[in-house]
């Protein structure tokens, strides 16, 4: 009697491993975004069935133009609704100019910029490097098409075509020497990448970007990009392009954890993000769409 009812129990233990496996496979695994985008769940709210709860975003065509990552240069140019909408005259906002000078007081610039920019400049101070200037912020296209035709092709972009008509660059000085040997150019060499910055120019990427070097020319694009690109020494065209292959990136800065996506842009495009996720989203200013997570 006993030996019967062992074999019994065996039999239903089998039984019920191999329904639970037939529904495993029923219902399959996430694809592998879906996958990724839930991987930084840290901050997401959980429902009581243990599943995360999200949000759903509409993508609008018009997000492909602008963001912090959008790609300007000879080949792109800046759209209307790429230029950044917070764009002042700093002359204006005694502010936001704490710990450098103005080479004038026509130059124009993100207000969020700027205070990054006095944040890294703020930094620079406490290591003794205190002789910071900006020369030159945002412009419009008409000012910039007379840099163009003043400079030419080497040293700027026709008008629509230059990072300066997004409000996200800036043209960085000493007020004492060439920045080439100024001890803020080395300094920024070396940090800017940890305030968001990245030098848009380097000496060794001209066959890339176009453009002569020019260690003045400093483009922000917020973390955890700018610490990539330097470690990876990639130009923005390098490192859109290391984006839209790898489609998820996974990395740390400051011991916070960032978690980057890239999607294709589509019509009636959506994204989910996990509930209370903090994100950033911007365009490639080509054909993607680039997911940034954060606690």
């Amino acid at each position: 009697m006993k030996k019967w009812v062992f074999l019994l129990v065996v039999v239903l233990l089998l039984g019920y491993e191999a329904v639970q496996h037939k529904m495993e496979d029923a219902n399959g695994s996430p694809e592998h975004e879906e996958a990724k985008v839930q991987s930084s769940s840290s901050a997401a709210v959980q429902t009581k069935q243990g599943k995360l709860s999200k949000q759903t975003i509409a993508i609008a065509k018009d997000q492909v133009y602008k963001g912090k990552l959008v790609l300007v240069n000879k080949k792109y140019a800046v759209h209307e609704e790429g230029i950044q909408s917070d764009v002042v005259r700093l002359f204006s906002h005694k502010e936001l100019i704490k710990g450098f000078a103005l080479l004038d007081n026509t130059i124009r610039l993100s207000q969020d910029v700027t205070k990054s920019f006095g944040e890294m400049v703020e930094a620079a101070d406490k290591d003794g490097v205190r002789h910071f200037m900006i020369s030159s912020g945002y412009r419009n296209e008409d000012e910039q098409d007379e840099l163009y035709q003043e400079m030419g092709s080497d040293y700027a972009l026709p008008a629509g075509n230059s990072e300066h008509n997004l409000g996200l660059s800036l043209d960085i000085g000493s007020t004492q020497m060439e920045m080439n040997q100024a001890p803020e150019g080395k300094w920024l060499i070396k940090n800017a990448s940890k305030y968001g910055f990245v030098l848009r120019y380097p000496k060794d990427k001209t066959a890339i970007t176009g453009i002569q070097y020019e260690p003045w020319h400093f483009r922000y694009v917020g973390l955890p990009h700018s610490v990539i690109m330097k470690e990876k020494n990639m130009t923005m065209e390098e490192y859109l392009d290391y984006i839209k292959e790898q489609k998820n990136l996974s990395t740390q800065v400051e011991g916070i954890p960032y978690e980057i996506s890239y999607y294709r842009y589509s019509k009636n495009m959506t994204i989910s993000i996990p509930d209370k996720q903090r994100y950033d989203i911007s365009g490639d200013n080509r054909d993607g769409i680039i997911v940034t997570m954060y606690p």
